[in-house]
């Protein structure tokens, strides 16, 4: 295996593109050298990314902040304008492993990862996050929900990696939140994962909303009927149980030691009722 840790975008692409047996893109590491000491990936190239500056800051832009993908959840928490601007994405991202993992762990790893249960994804959906993916032929943005395709495949072509995402500036009245459920208490991986965003107007009516479902597909959802439930409502109890409906309908789990198709879809009505409260009053708030 060779292992190089190039200083800039431009020649971290050319490494990927230039290297025939498999390549992979070191960003935290708290999965791929998990996957490497197990022989579950064998790469001929090793790309460490974590000295490339670009990726390592977080800036305004456009009245929200692009995030380097290999930023740290650690990072993130220590960031107040964008802690306060975007709550629930800072706490998915603190959900990945242990406090010694936040040191290390990236969002660009987490959802490269491409795991169905990542926890920073479906908040990064939820707030219409969007990847800046770099490659051989330039740049181009994409929706978060369009990376991931199925479990361990990305819609990244040879040579592409995720340099940042960009954090939309959040509306007046806008809040968001994640929840996951998980058998223990600490550091495992999520049985069902649910983010939300929703925008309120004066008259406490939700007139735009955003929910996510992770770990109950293939890859994590947008789930646009979760959405709608919510939207002209004033977040009622008829809402959320219309909520709950459209949260269970889109799931399409598989059975593991986890839990069961039929506690995936009960968890996931339930996890998108209490994170919607919890975006609503964080809306109020705003």
């Amino acid at each position: 295996m060779r292992y190089e840790a190039p200083k800039s975008l431009d020649q971290a692409v050319a490494l990927l593109v230039a290297e025939k047996g498999e390549a992979r893109v070191l960003a935290g590491g708290t999965d791929l050298l998990v996957q490497m000491r197990t022989d579950v990936v064998e790469p001929a190239l090793l790309v460490d990314i974590k000295g490339i500056a670009e990726l390592r800051e977080i800036k305004d832009e456009a009245g929200g902040f692009r995030v380097g993908a290999a930023v740290t959840g650690a990072e993130l928490k220590e960031h107040p304008k964008l802690k306060a601007m975007w709550p629930g994405v800072v706490e998915a991202a603190n959900l990945i492993g242990s406090t010694q993992v936040q040191g290390r762990a990236t969002m660009g790893g987490n959802l490269c990862n491409g795991s169905p249960a990542a926890d920073s994804v479906p908040a990064l959906i939820a707030a219409g996050a969007k990847a800046c993916i770099v490659g051989p032929q330039g740049r181009r943005e994409v929706a978060v929900e369009e990376v991931m395709l199925a479990p361990r495949k990305l819609s990244l072509a040879k040579g592409e990696l995720i340099a940042s995402f960009l954090l939309p500036a959040r509306p007046p009245r806008a809040g968001d939140a994640y929840l996951r459920f998980i058998p223990r208490t600490e550091m495992d991986i999520a049985v069902v994962g649910c983010g939300v965003c929703l925008t309120l107007d004066a008259k406490d009516v939700c007139t735009a909303a955003r929910v996510s479902l992770g770990a109950v597909a293939e890859r994590p959802l947008l789930v646009a009927a979760a959405a709608a439930a919510l939207v002209g409502s004033t977040v009622d109890a008829a809402a959320l149980d219309k909520l709950d409906a459209a949260a269970r309908a889109a799931c399409r789990p598989i059975d593991d030691k986890r839990g069961t198709k039929d506690y995936r879809i009960k968890v996931a009505g339930v996890l998108a009722r209490r994170a919607t409260q919890i975006a609503l009053e964080r809306a109020r708030k705003a």
